[in-house]
Order: C-alpha cells, then sequence, then structure tokens
C-alpha cells in the first residue's frame, strides 16, 4: 500500500513542469525549441544560464519536498523501511516529470528530479561522487547527456555498496534490500531510455555540447558554422 502511495504523491509533484512553466511565462513553449525536451538543460539552451539553473532548481527541489512529505508521513509509520519510501517517491517524480499526462506525456528527461532524491538521501557520499563525477565529463567533454548518464551509473554501484553495509537501513530484510536495488536499475535503465536518441548521437560524434559561458557558446556556434561551410 505505501508503494502506491509513494508514487501517486510523487508523480502529483512531478506533473510541476518547471521548464514547462518557465517557457509560459516567456510566451514560449519550450517543447517546440531546441531539443523539444522540458528540462534544465533544453532551458539553459534556451534561454540562458539564469534560466537553466532556475529549472534545475525548482525540479530537484520538487522531489526533495514530495520525499519530505513522505518522510513526515510514512516515513514516521515504517521508520524500517524509510529508503524505500524515499526511492518509492522519487520514482512518481521522475515518472511524473518525464510523462506528465496533461502535456501529452512529452515531458523532461528527470535528471534535475533524481538530483531532488541524491540530496534527499544519506550518506552525503551519493550527492559528492556523483556530482563530482558529473562534473569532470561535462567540463572535459561539454556533453551533459553523457555526464547524467555516467552519474546514473555510479548511483546504481553506490545503491548496492551502501545497502549492503547497511548505510541505507540496517532493519532492511534482503528483499527489501534487493526490491531497492531494482529500483535503482529501473531509474537507470529509464534514464539511459529517455537519452537514446543523445547515445545515438554520442556514438555518431554529432552530440550537441552545452557551455555555461556566453564565450564558450559564441566559440562553439562559430565552429560548428565553420564545420558546416
Amino acid at each position: 500500500m505505501f508503494r502506491a502511495i509513494c508514487l501517486i504523491v510523487g508523480y502529483a509533484f512531478g506533473l510541476i513542469q518547471s521548464a514547462y512553466i518557465f517557457g509560459k511565462l516567456h510566451g514560449v513553449d519550450i517543447r517546440t525549441v531546441g531539443s523539444g525536451n522540458a528540462g534544465s538543460t533544453n532551458a539553459l539552451r534556451a534561454f540562458g544560464t539564469k534560466a537553466g539553473f532556475t529549472v534545475l532548481f525548482c525540479d530537484a527541489f520538487k522531489t526533495m519536498a514530495a520525499i519530505w512529505i513522505m518522510r513526515l508521513t510514512l516515513g514516521r509509520m515504517y521508520p524500517d523501511i524509510l529508503s524505500l519510501i524515499i526511492y518509492y517517491t522519487a520514482v512518481g517524480v521522475i515518472l511524473g516529470h518525464n510523462f506528465p499526462f496533461y502535456l501529452g506525456f512529452k515531458g523532461g528527461k528527470g535528471m534535475a528530479a533524481t538530483l531532488g532524491l541524491i540530496l534527499s538521501l544519506s550518506p552525503f557520499w551519493f550527492f559528492l561522487t556523483m556530482f563530482s563525477l558529473f562534473v569532470v565529463i561535462f567540463l572535459t567533454t561539454h556533453y551533459v547527456s553523457l555526464g547524467c548518464m555516467c552519474a546514473y551509473i555510479l548511483f546504481v554501484i553506490e545503491t548496492f555498496i551502501f545497502g549492503s553495509r547497511g548505510m541505507l537501513g540496517r532493519n532492511l530484510t534482503q528483499a527489501q534490500l534487493t526490491e531497492l536495488y531494482i529500483i535503482a536499475i529501473f531509474l537507470m535503465c529509464l534514464a539511459i531510455f529517455q537519452h537514446r536518441k543523445n547515445v545515438v548521437r554520442l556514438i555518431k560524434g554529432n552530440e550537441s555540447k552545452t557551455f555555461l559561458s556566453k564565450k564558450g557558446k559564441e566559440k562553439y556556434k562559430a565552429e560548428k558554422e565553420t564545420a558546416e561551410v
């Protein structure tokens, strides 16, 4: 029963489409510009760095808010399975973010929403290691998609490591731990599926790069125009 409640509450929070709302406030349907994705990366490319980080914060926060509510309610009723409650709530948020029914099930890719899950977990190593890996990959390649997928793979590895050491709940049974591992693997597979077009472009070598600075964006644009001539 708690699983259904977590998924429903999480999905409701996931329906808060930050990029879509931000775009509408500026008279633009973000699904019609750039990659067509209603997420922080496309918001960054379409509206600028500040917009991208604003959407990133809002999407991460909605996951944290949903998890906080579940902690205060179901978490107090079932403290021994708090990690499962957190993971299931995050799954609901990510599904709502990726597949909002009122937008024809066309939303984002769930990366910022996943960040909210990572920030809600203990130990803090979850966030620190994944963030560090993402930053290194992004700064060396400027491929957001590659950084996200590598970070997700690390997320699954860390779930296995911390789970086996009792750091995700010492009272979890082996069956509950296995359930936790399955959820982590599901989220990773969903993330890769959402990035399937990016994977193809990465293999072909024509994936779009992302730059935070105006100078970097202009340089990249000039290089692309030169290559097309």
